[in-house]
C-alpha cells in the first residue's frame, strides 16, 4: 500500500486558488457621489434665489428679518459716490423711473428695492425713492445688511 505522490500532495505541487465571486471592486461607487450630487443641488437651488447681485455696497447693518423673494426684484442702487444704477447698469437719475417702468413686468405692483452705501447722503436716498413713488411704483423697500451682533 503505497501512497501516491501526485500534484495535489503536500506543499511541492502548485494549487489552483479559487477566485472569489464577489471580491474588491476598484470602481468608483456612483451612490454615494450621486446623493452628495443631488444635496449640492438641491442646496443652490435653494440659495440662488436669496442672493442679490448687483453693484457691490458696504449696506448698513439692522435687525430687521430678511424679506421673501418670490422672483428677481428690481433694485435701484446707490453708491458711495451717488452714482444710481438699476440692476448693474448705471443710469441717471431723471431717467431711473422710465427704465423702471420698461423693465417692470408687474406694471406698478411690481416690488422695488432701493439699496444704498451706508456714507451715502440719505437725502440722496430720499430723493431716489421719491422719484420711484412718484411715478406710481406703491411697493418700494429699503435693503440693509443683518446685524452682525445677533
Amino acid at each position: 500500500m503505497g501512497m501516491s505522490l501526485g500534484a495535489s500532495a503536500g506543499g511541492g505541487g502548485r494549487r489552483r486558488r479559487r477566485r472569489r465571486k464577489h471580491g474588491a471592486i476598484a470602481d468608483i461607487n456612483m451612490t454615494p457621489f450621486i446623493d452628495v450630487m443631488l444635496v449640492l443641488l438641491i442646496i443652490f437651488m435653494v440659495a440662488a434665489p436669496l442672493l442679490t447681485a448687483g453693484v457691490p455696497l458696504d449696506l448698513p447693518q439692522t435687525s430687521a428679518k430678511p424679506i421673501n423673494v418670490d422672483q428677481k426684484p428690481l433694485t435701484v442702487s446707490i453708491n458711495a459716490e451717488g452714482r444710481v444704477y438699476l440692476n448693474e447698469d448705471e443710469v441717471q437719475p431723471s431717467d431711473v423711473v422710465s427704465r423702471l417702468q420698461a423693465r417692470a413686468q408687474e406694471g406698478m405692483e411690481q416690488r422695488i428695492y432701493v439699496r444704498g452705501a451706508k456714507n451715502v447722503n440719505y437725502g440722496r436716498v430720499a430723493e431716489i425713492m421719491s422719484l420711484i413713488t412718484a411715478a406710481g411704483f406703491k411697493k418700494v423697500a429699503l435693503i440693509t445688511e443683518p446685524d452682525q451682533q445677533s
